[in-house]
């Protein structure tokens, strides 16, 4: 039996190919690289998704991401918190979940800001 796996989890697969590589690739290429179950076609697919979303851009048929992986994410966390009725209280929740070495990151960021 295969399981389904999820649109968010499949662009998820196919960014972390486009940030892996050297280069921009060709729709053959993240296909090859991701070397799973996945049809071409689902490939090619999740490829125009992303491209609708402004997350790849292509040039002469190959796609490269237009956002590095932190940057994607910075801006995933700035959606969420801005879900928040209190960012504050969202902001304080969030920092106390973080362990040691995470905290003394955002501490030193802080610092140099």
């Amino acid at each position: 039996m295969r399981i389904r796996r999820g649109a968010g989890e499949l662009e998820g697969a196919v960014l972390a190919t486009l940030w892996a590589a050297e280069r921009p690739l060709s729709p053959v290429e993240v296909h090859a690289a991701m070397a799973g179950d996945l049809a071409y076609t689902t490939v090619h697919t999740i490829l125009t998704r992303l491209g609708r979303k402004r997350l790849v851009a292509r040039v002469q048929a190959r796609y490269h991401p237009t956002k590095d992986a932190a940057e994607l994410v910075a801006e995933q966390m700035r959606a969420a918190l801005e879900l928040g009725a209190d960012q504050a209280e969202v902001l304080r929740r969030f920092v106390r979940s973080l362990d040691g070495a995470d905290l003394a990151a955002v501490r030193a960021l802080l610092a140099r800001e």
